[in-house]
C-alpha cells in the first residue's frame, strides 16, 4: 500500500505507522471528516433559537442515531402520536456517521439474522418511500473459510438461514474468484455466499428514517441532552433535559455508548450493561481498476477482517485480539468526533488484508478511521422494557452491527411497546436476561475485551466466556473444584459441566473444541450410568428461588391467576406449571411448592431470575399483606439422582424415603445429618428417581459432606449439567429458554395435562388455549432419535438444525443430546405441516407418525424416528432382549 502523498512505491505494514503519523500526510486534523458526509441538520431552527420543546409527549426517544430513528419510524407507522426524538448533538453524528455501512445476515443466532434480513429490505425501499437517497446497493457477501472447522460452522449457518427463508449458497474457492476479483483463494477450503446482503450510506439511511418519521408527525430536536428520567411509583413520568422537562408515559434509551450512563443517571437506576471499544477500519483511494460498487463484501473471519468496495477503492476493518476499551464517564459526543488513529494497533489487520488481497499492496491509502462501538457481555444487543421501571425501554449495545440490526430491532421494539410483545421470540435479546450483577464497570471492561475478538472467533457448541467468572458461586464451589469440576457460567453463576476423574488430562479436556464427538463423552457417560444404577449428586444452586407469602389467600389467588395448573393443593405438594401470557405462551416454567396455607416456594430456571421476578411483580396487586422475596442466595440445592438416593437419605434422616412413605412430587422439611430445616422434594428434573434438597447455605457444606460420606457404600459420585441434559432430553423433558418460549403453548408441547381449564380462577392465557384446543395446534413438539448416525465419525447435532419430513422442511430442533441409554442421539424440536393456501394446517398424530424424518446437520441429512412420547421404554426392552441373547450365546460356548 502507498501513503497518500509520501511515496509511489509499495510499503510494508511495518513502515506505514511511521510514515502516516506525520500530519503532513493527512493534512490538518480538522479536515478529516470520516467515512461519510453527514447530511444537513434535520431541524431548521438556528442554534440560538431552537424549536421549543413540547411540555408533554406519549413517548420520548433519546438518541438520534439509526437505532433511535428506526424506533421513531416504526412507532409512527404503528399509529403512535406525540413522539419526541431527542439528540444531544446532530442527528446521526455519532457511531452512525462512522460505521462501515455493511448490512449482512451472517449472524450467530436466528433472531439477529431475521432483524438484518428485514433491515436490508427496509433500507432498499426507503428511497422510494421518502425520496431520500440511501446509497443502498445489493452486493451480496462472501464468508470465507480457511479451515474445515470454519467451513463446518458456515455450513451450519447456511442450514439455519434456509430455515428462515434466507437465500444462501455454500461454494468452492474457485467460485469465490468469479465473484470477487481480488480475493486470494490459495488457503481457502470454501465459502458461504449470501446474495441478499448489501451496503448503504448510514447517515443517509438515518436521514431517510428521520424524514419518514417526521412525515408521520414525529418531533425531532437536536442539540438537546437528556439529564435523567423521572419515575413515580415504578412508572416513567417525565424526562428532564437541559432545555426543560417533558412529561411522558414511555421513554426509550437508544443512547448507544452513553446508554449505560443514562441508565445510571435516572432517579431509579436502570442497568444497561454495555461498554464502548475503539473500532478501526482503513479506506483507500480508487484502485487502478476501480472496484465496482456491487462487488461482494468479504468477511474473512479467520483473518479477523471484513472488506467492502468504497468509492472505487476498499474499506477494510476487523475485530482484533487486543481491543481498546473507551471510557465514556463524564464525556459527551463531541469528545469522539476525532478519535486518534493507531497504526501499530491496526497492523495485524492490515497484514491479514494484504494476505487476502495481495494486489492491494500498491494501492494508495486515504484514511484510517477510529469509530466507537458499544458491546454487551454476551455479544447480543439489549432490547425491551427494563425490569425495575415500567415504561422505560432500551434498544442499545449493537456489538458493531447497529446498521444490520437497526431496522428489524426498531420494528420489534415498536411492536413490543404497542402490543406488549414483538411478533417473534426475542428472549435472546431481552434486557431482562441480565441483572444488576452484570452492571459493574470493571466486569464490563474486562468482558468487552473478550467479546470484541469473539465476534469473528470460531465458536463450537458449548463454548464458555473466560472473563467475569466466579462472580456467583455455590458454597460448595471450592470443594467441587478440588474434585475435578469443570465449570460453565449461566447468568453469572458457576455450574459444573462434568467432573474429571483422577489421572485424566485436565488441560486437554478444557481445550477440546469440536463439532464432533467431544473428549468428555466417556466421563459424562459414566455419570449418567451412575445416575441410573447408583446415586449421583448435582449441585443445582443456580436455580431461581422465590418465596411468595401473604396473611390471607392473596398468595394463592395471585398464583392461581398466573399459573395454568391448579395450585390449590394440600400443603407439601409440588406442582409443575407454566406461567402463561395472554397468547397462551410460556413466560415461565416452574415448580411450585405449597409450604403452608399461605406460603409458596417457586423454583424457576437460572436465567429466569430477573424475567420471572418482573413478570410476577407486574401482576401483583399493591397489597401490603402480599410479599415476594428472592431467596435464590439463601439456599444451596443438591440433586440426588438414582435408585440408591432413598437409601442415602434414609440413613441421614432416620426416616423411610420409599415411595409409600414419601410419594412423588412431595416436599417435607427434614433433618439431614445435624442440619435442620432442609426442604426435601421428591423430584429430580430428569425423570429419574431421587430427591432435591434445598439447604440453608450455612448448612450446605455439612450436608454435602454427610451425603458423600454415607453414599460411598452406594457408589455415589458427583455429576454435572451435561449428564442432567442427557437424562432430561431422553425423557422428552422440555426446558424453558431452549424448547419453551413466550410463543410456545402447553398444547403444542404435549403439556395439556398441566393446564386446569376447570379450576375456579380464570388464569392468564386460558381463552387463547381454549381457542387453540378447539381449532387444533399448528405445530407440535416431537422427539427424534437419529438413525444411521455414527457417533464416532459424524457431526453431532446440537440445536437449530432443520427437520425435514418426506423431503420437505418441516421444523427445527431446539435441543439435543446423546442418550447413553438409547446409545443414539436424541433431538427435540417443533414441526408443522405445510400451510394450505396460506392458512396454517393442523397437526395430527397421523402427520407425526407417518412421516419419514431427517435432521440436517451442516448440510448432511440423517434419518430419524419421530415420536410424541419418550423412546426410553421401547429401547430399554430392546436392549434387555439384546443383552439376554448375548448372555445366552456366551453361556452356550
Amino acid at each position: 500500500m502507498r501513503s497518500c502523498v509520501r511515496s509511489s512505491r509499495a510499503l510494508s505494514p511495518a513502515v506505514l505507522p511511521r510514515l502516516l503519523s506525520d500530519t503532513g500526510c493527512w493534512g490538518p486534523r480538522s479536515d478529516r471528516r470520516g467515512l461519510w458526509n453527514s447530511p444537513r441538520s434535520f431541524t431548521t431552527a438556528t442554534e440560538t433559537q431552537p424549536t421549543p420543546l413540547p411540555g408533554q409527549a406519549r413517548v420520548v426517544i433519546c438518541g438520534g442515531g439509526i437505532v433511535g430513528t428506526s424506533v421513531a419510524y416504526h412507532l409512527a407507522k404503528l399509529g403512535w402520536t406525540e413522539i419526541v426524538l431527542l439528540e444531544q448533538g446532530r442527528l446521526g453524528a455519532g457511531t452512525t456517521r462512522l460505521c462501515a455501512g455493511i448490512v449482512s445476515v451472517a449472524k450467530s443466532i436466528s433472531i439477529e439474522s431475521k432483524m438484518a434480513h428485514y433491515s436490508n429490505a427496509l433500507y432498499e425501499r426507503l428511497e422510494e418511500e421518502t425520496g431520500v437517497k440511501t446509497g443502498f446497493v445489493k452486493t451480496g457477501s462472501l464468508c470465507l473459510a480457511q479451515n474445515q472447522d470454519r467451513f463446518l460452522s458456515l455450513k451450519r449457518l447456511a442450514s439455519r438461514l434456509k430455515v428462515i427463508g434466507i437465500n444462501c449458497n455454500v461454494i468452492k474457492p474457485k467460485e469465490v474468484t468469479k465473484l470477487h476479483p481480488l480475493v486470494n483463494i490459495h488457503d481457502l477450503v470454501g465459502a458461504l455466499h449470501l446474495p441478499g446482503d448489501g451496503v448503504v450510506s448510514p447517515p443517509d439511511v438515518n436521514h431517510a428514517l428521520a424524514v419518514a418519521a417526521a412525515n408521520h408527525g414525529v418531533q425531532i430536536h437536536e442539540r438537546t441532552s437528556v439529564n435523567h428520567v423521572l419515575v413515580e411509583k415504578g412508572h416513567v413520568t417525565a424526562v428532564e433535559t437541559d432545555r426543560g422537562p417533558i412529561e411522558c408515559e414511555f421513554f426509550v434509551n437508544c443512547a448507544g455508548q452513553w446508554a449505560y450512563e443514562l441508565g445510571q443517571a435516572s432517579e431509579v437506576k436502570v442497568s444497561v450493561p454495555l461498554h464502548g471499544c475503539e473500532h478501526f477500519y482503513l479506506l483507500t483511494k480508487p484502485l487502478q481498476e476501480p472496484l465496482q460498487p456491487n462487488t461482494p463484501v468479504v468477511m474473512d473471519m479467520d483473518g479477523r477482517i471484513y472488506v467492502r468496495a468504497w468509492q472505487g477503492g476498499i474499506l477494510s476493518g476487523g475485530f482484533e485480539k487486543n481491543p481498546k476499551p473507551i471510557f465514556t464517564e463524564g464525556r459527551n459526543q463531541l469528545d469522539f468526533q476525532n478519535m486518534q488513529e493507531d497504526w501499530d494497533h491496526f497492523e495485524p489487520m492490515l497484514s491479514a488484508l494484504l494476505r487476502r488481497m495481495p494486489s492491494l499492496d500498491s494501492c494508495e491509502i486515504h484514511q484510517l478511521v477510529n469509530c466507537p462501538e458499544s458491546f454487551t457481555p454476551d455479544m447480543r444487543c439489549l432490547m425491551g422494557e427494563t425490569p425495575g421501571v415500567h415504561g422505560y425501554f432500551v434498544l442499545a449495545g449493537m456489538n458493531s452491527s447497529g446498521l444490520s440490526f437497526a431496522g428489524g430491532a426498531g420494528k420489534y421494539l415498536a411492536e413490543w411497546m404497542t402490543y406488549g410483545y414483538p411478533s417473534d421470540n426475542v428472549w435472546p435479546l431481552d434486557i431482562k436476561r441480565f441483572g444488576n450483577l452484570q452492571s459493574s464497570r470493571t466486569f464490563l471492561r474486562h468482558r468487552v475485551m473478550e467479546v470484541m475478538p469473539l465476534l469473528y472467533e470460531l465458536k463450537v457448541p458449548r463454548w464458555d466466556f473466560q472473563t467475569g467468572r466466579q462472580l456467583r458461586t455455590s458454597p460448595l464451589y471450592d470443594r467441587l473444584d478440588t474434585q475435578g469440576a469443570r465449570w460453565m457460567e449461566k447468568h453469572g453463576f458457576e455450574r459444573a459441566k462434568y467432573f474429571v476423574p483422577p489421572g485424566k488430562d485436565l488441560l486437554a479436556l478444557d481445550q477440546s473444541k469440536t463439532f464432533y464427538k467431544p473428549d468428555w463423552f466417556d466421563i459424562v457417560g459414566a455419570e449418567v450410568k451412575c445416575c441410573k444404577e447408583a446415586v449421583c449428586v448435582i449441585d443445582m444452586s443456580s436455580f431461581t428461588k422465590f418465596e411468595l407469602t401473604s396473611s390471607g389467600d392473596q398468595a394463592l389467588e395471585l398464583l392461581q391467576h398466573l399459573c395454568a395448573n391448579d395450585l390449590d393443593v394440600p400443603v407439601g405438594h409440588i406442582v409443575h406449571t407454566g406461567m402463561l401470557n395472554e397468547r397462551g405462551g410460556y413466560e415461565n416454567d416452574c415448580s411450585v411448592v405449597r409450604l403452608s396455607k399461605n406460603s409458596f416456594f417457586i423454583i424457576s430456571p437460572t436465567d429466569q431470575q430477573v424475567h420471572c421476578w418482573s413478570w410476577i411483580k407486574k401482576h401483583m396487586p399493591n397489597d401490603p399483606h402480599l410479599h415476594l422475596e428472592d431467596v435464590s442466595w439463601k439456599y444451596t440445592a443438591l440433586n440426588l439422582i438414582g435408585p440408591r438416593a432413598m437409601d442415602v437419605l434414609s440413613e441421614l434422616s432416620y426416616v423411610s424415603m420409599t415411595p409409600e412413605h414419601f410419594p412423588s412430587l412431595f416436599c417435607k422439611e427434614m433433618s439431614v445429618g445435624y442440619a435442620n430445616g432442609i426442604r426435601v422434594m421428591s423430584m429430580t428434573h430428569t425423570g429419574e428417581p431421587g430427591f432435591m434438597l434445598y439447604i440453608p447455605i450455612e448448612y450446605a457444606l455439612h450436608v454435602y459432606n454427610e451425603v458423600m460420606s454415607v453414599g460411598q457404600k452406594y457408589g455415589i459420585r458427583n455429576a454435572g449439567y451435561y449428564a442432567l441434559r442427557s437424562l432430561r432430553i431422553e425423557k422428552f423433558f422440555a426446558f424453558w429458554g431452549q424448547d419453551l418460549d413466550s410463543f410456545t403453548t402447553p398444547l403444542e408441547c404435549g403439556r395439556e395435562f398441566r393446564v386446569k381449564f376447570d379450576k375456579d380462577t380464570d388464569f392468564l392465557g386460558r381463552d387463547a388455549l381454549l381457542r387453540q384446543r378447539q381449532e387444533g395446534v399448528t405445530r407440535r413438539f416431537i422427539m427424534l432419535v437419529l438413525e444411521d448416525h455414527d457417533t464416532e465419525l459424524d457431526l453431532w447435532p446440537w440445536w437449530g438444525e432443520p427437520i425435514y419430513r418426506n423431503g420437505e422442511l418441516a421444523g427445527v430442533t431446539t435441543s439435543s443430546a446423546y442418550s447413553y441409554t438409547l446409545e443414539r442421539h436424541v433431538c427435540l424440536g417443533f414441526v408443522s405441516p405445510p400451510s394450505l393456501d396460506g392458512t396454517p394446517a393442523v397437526v395430527t398424530p397421523d402427520f407425526i407418525n407417518r412421516g419419514d424424518y431427517e435432521v440436517d446437520i451442516a448440510g448432511q441429512r440423517f434419518p430419524a424416528k419421530a415420536k410424541l412420547y419418550p423412546f426410553s421404554s421401547l429401547f430399554t426392552q430392546q436392549r434387555r432382549r439384546k443383552d439376554d441373547m448375548e448372555l445366552s450365546n456366551f453361556q452356550a460356548k
